[in-house]
């Protein structure tokens, strides 16, 4: 019956831990998405960086 017991109490303390864990993700989710919003807000009204309005450079192919 001991054996039993010990089993519920570390299943529990499983079931506690798994659950902070959970808790403590989902704060870090959270501040991460806070502390990129406003560059993401900042980004949306630029134009995107790949733009650069210069021509591509035009290579000839390597010869042997």
């Amino acid at each position: 019956m001991i054996e039993y017991e010990l089993h519920r109490i570390r299943a529990a303390e499983l079931h506690r831990r798994a659950a902070y864990e959970r808790l403590v993700r989902e704060a870090l989710r959270g501040r991460r998405a806070a502390r990129r919003a406003p560059a993401a807000r900042r980004r949306a009204g630029r134009e995107a960086p790949s733009d650069t309005g210069r021509p591509g450079r035009h290579r000839l192919a390597r010869t042997a």
